[in-house]
């Protein structure tokens, strides 16, 4: 097929901030997790697929299916919509709970869903 590029997997992006590899880059709604690290401004490779251990809202308990976000202020996935607050900021989809996740728990497993 004359028009394929490529299988979507990874992206290059621009990285809005200092990256470490395994960070989750948010670009517009586009998430990924980071491949390698990537200084301020510089092309970082996310990964767009997959199954991820990540960083999440402690005092959340998940089940596995819950649609899990990403809240791009404090780094986290949450199953929260929005901040709250008096100025909620919505936090963007980027999958599914796979496994359970406790209340309290610093971390879950989730797989994206592009």
């Amino acid at each position: 097929m004359k028009n394929f590029i490529h299988g979507g997997d990874t992206v290059i992006v621009t990285a809005a901030l200092p990256i470490k590899s395994g960070d989750g880059v948010l670009t517009g709604d586009l998430f990924g997790i980071a491949a390698h690290d990537a200084d301020s401004a510089a092309a970082v490779t996310i990964l767009t697929r997959g199954v991820y251990t990540l960083p999440k809202t402690g005092a959340q308990a998940w089940t596995v299916g819950a649609k899990i976000h990403w809240d791009a202020a404090n780094g986290e996935a949450t199953t929260a919509t929005t901040s709250g607050g008096q100025d909620p900021v919505a936090h963007t989809f980027i999958g599914h709970a796979i496994e359970p996740a406790a209340n309290p728990s610093a971390s879950g497993v989730v797989r994206l869903s592009i």
